[in-house]
C-alpha cells in the first residue's frame, strides 16, 4: 500500500528525536511552571495536546508544575445560578458569594477535571489549590477601587509541591488562596498568571511558560506575523512606552518580569491556540512565542 504523502520517514522521526535530546538533557531536573488558560482550556483538541505535552516533559524528567485559570467556567456558573456579575473599572467585583463559586469551579470541577485528563491519558497528577498547605498567603488587595475578595500574594510555601515533584508526579494547581489580616482564614481570589510568576519564583524555576489566546508580544497588534521572538526584561518598560506592548499584554509581561525578578531563568508567552504549543517552545531552536529573558 502506498504511504500517505505526509507521513514522516523513519530516518526523519529520528531526526526530530536527535534535535530534542540536547534540550531534555537541558531541562532534566528542573523545574518548569505552565500557566493553562485561555482557548487552551475550552477546545477539547487543545486540552489533549496539552495534557500530552505536560505529560511527556514528566516523563523526560522536567518537574512539571501546571496553574490554572478559569474565568470562563466561572462565568458560566455565575450565570447557571442566576449571579450577577458586578465590574469596577472593568474589573470583576468578587463577594462572599462570588468567591464561593470562584472556589467550588477553580478547586473542584475545573482542578479534578484537568486531574481527570492527565490520569486517563497515562500520566500521575495531584490536584491543589493555594489553601492546601498554606501554600499561598494573601492579604486583601486594596486600591482605590474595591474588588472585594482578590488577593494580594504574600506569602509562597512550595513545600507541598516539591514533595510532590519528588514523587514524580504532576501538581495542578488553582489558583485561590488562604486569606490574611482582617481576612484570616478566608479564601481569596488571585489572578493565575500571577500565582503561577510567584510559584516560579518560590520554586526557582528554570522558565515560566505562559499560555494565551495571541502569538506573543506582536510589534503590530493586527498583524499575528510580527511576533518578537525575544525580548529581555529591561526592554519591556521600552515597548510599553512605544505603544507595543499594551492592553492585556501588560500584565502579562508584569508577570514574567516579576517571575524573572525572583529568579526564574526565562519566562515564556506563547499561543495556546496551536496544537503543542508548550512542546514547539521548549523542545525546538524557532520556538513558538516570545521569550523573555533577565539581560
Amino acid at each position: 500500500m502506498k504511504k500517505p504523502e505526509h507521513s514522516i520517514s523513519s530516518k526523519n522521526r529520528a531526526g526530530i528525536l536527535v534535535q530534542v535530546l540536547p534540550y531534555i538533557q537541558r531541562f532534566n531536573n528542573k523545574t518548569i511552571v505552565v500557566k493553562y488558560g485561555g482557548n487552551a482550556m475550552l477546545n477539547d483538541d487543545l486540552k489533549k495536546a496539552v495534557i500530552e505535552d505536560v505529560i511527556l516533559m514528566s516523563c523526560v524528567g522536567i518537574r512539571t508544575v501546571l496553574v490554572h485559570g478559569g474565568g470562563p467556567e466561572i462565568e458560566s456558573m455565575l450565570k447557571k445560578t442566576g449571579k450577577e456579575s458586578r465590574f469596577e473599572n472593568g474589573l470583576r467585583y468578587t463577594d462572599e458569594e462570588t468567591m464561593d463559586i470562584v472556589q467550588m469551579v477553580l478547586c473542584g470541577k475545573v482542578n479534578k477535571d484537568i486531574v481527570a485528563l492527565i490520569e486517563k491519558a497515562g500520566g500521575r497528577a495531584i490536584g491543589l489549590c493555594g489553601i492546601d498547605g498554606s501554600m499561598l498567603k494573601a492579604k486583601q488587595f486594596k486600591t482605590s477601587i474595591d474588588l472585594g475578595l482578590v488577593g494580594e500574594i504574600e506569602q509562597v510555601d512550595v513545600s507541598i509541591i516539591n514533595t510532590i515533584l519528588d514523587s514524580d508526579i504532576i501538581p495542578v494547581i488553582s489558583s485561590v488562596a488562604y486569606g490574611t489580616g482582617e481576612n484570616e482564614g478566608k479564601s481569596l481570589n488571585i489572578n493565575a498568571d500571577i500565582a503561577a510568576a510567584k510559584i516560579a519564583a518560590a520554586l526557582n524555576a528554570e522558565k515560566l511558560v505562559l499560555m494565551t489566546d495571541i502569538p506573543g508580544i506582536l510589534k503590530d497588534i493586527k498583524d499575528e506575523n510580527s511576533l518578537i521572538k525575544s525580548v529581555s526584561r529591561n526592554e519591556l518598560e521600552t515597548l510599553k512606552n512605544e505603544g507595543i506592548i499594551t492592553r492585556g499584554m501588560i500584565p502579562k509581561t508584569d508577570c514574567c518580569a516579576m517571575a524573572l525578578d525572583g529568579g526564574v531563568k526565562k519566562a515564556h508567552i506563547i499561543d495556546g491556540r496551536l496544537p503543542h504549543a508548550i512542546l514547539i517552545e521548549l523542545f525546538t531552536d524557532e520556538g513558538i512565542g516570545t521569550e523573555i529573558i533577565p539581560y
